[in-house]
């Protein structure tokens, strides 16, 4: 189904019969992709008073009760709420949901023991490019990444450079195929989770990022419109589902 959609004063041709999810999708066991030191979510059958909530076991539905927290278990969309001391829900915030992204691919560089994205590197794949989104898609790239555990690895991060470079230049939202996009390890500092956020000016409160994304190395980069899909939480974060969608010249 091919779909044409006026956006920003322009007429774009969205290929709406193939959607891209690069969401990751919640297991609740202990391959599931994990960070910040929780254990395994977990999917299990409500167990009350003698009744099992399992077709398997008895009951005439299935039931579960589902355990996970979104940080650390599943592809999330976060707000500004997540770090300050006010209560700032995603889903009060986040009130558009399509967007025009620019998905690039960056090797993250050796710095001392880290492995981090710069600005010079942004600054290469984006060039003049005005996007209200962007996918970050590190390399190497595997489906590893779906099950990886993250905790204690110092994973790959965005240099606080990086992420100023990219709210200067106008993007409100920030995907990324990382656990965080600062530092495992950083003593609370949150460069780029504050940067991001202007917390040290007026608060972007309508800008978001989104850490756990997988991007399949059969969606090359450029340009899609992407529909970024999240459970209505009131919380400082939501499991979501970003879709990406082809734009036909």
């Amino acid at each position: 189904m091919i779909a044409t959609i006026k956006y920003n004063s322009k007429n774009l041709k969205i290929n709406l019969s193939n959607p891209l999810d690069i969401s990751i999708a919640l297991t609740g066991n202990k391959e599931n992709v994990n960070a910040w030191y929780v254990g395994p979510p977990k999917i299990s059958p409500h167990v009350e008073e003698g009744f099992i909530g399992s077709v398997k076991d008895g009951a005439v539905i299935n039931f579960n009760d589902i355990y996970f927290n979104p940080h650390s278990h599943v592809t999330h969309t976060e707000c500004v709420g997540h770090i300050t001391e006010e209560v700032h829900s995603v889903n009060e915030n986040l009130k558009q949901y399509f967007f025009l992204a620019e998905l690039v691919s960056v090797a993250p560089e050796k710095k001392d023991d880290d492995f981090v994205i710069s600005a010079r590197q942004l600054k290469y794949v984006l060039g003049n490019k005005k996007r209200e989104a962007i996918v970050i898609r590190t390399l190497p790239n595997t489906n590893s990444k779906t099950a990886r555990q993250y905790s204690h690895s110092n994973p790959p991060y965005l240099l606080e450079e990086a992420i100023v470079y990219l709210r200067d230049k106008g993007i409100k939202h920030l995907l990324v195929d990382l656990p965080s996009v600062d530092r495992e390890k950083d003593e609370g500092k949150l460069l780029g989770h504050n940067a991001w956020w202007n917390t040290n000016g007026e608060l972007r409160m309508d800008a978001t990022i989104t850490e756990f994304v997988y991007v399949a190395n059969s969606i090359d980069d450029g340009t899609y419109f992407l529909n970024l899909q999240v459970a209505p939480f009131e919380n400082d974060a939501s499991p979501s589902r970003p879709v990406l969608y082809k734009i036909m010249s």
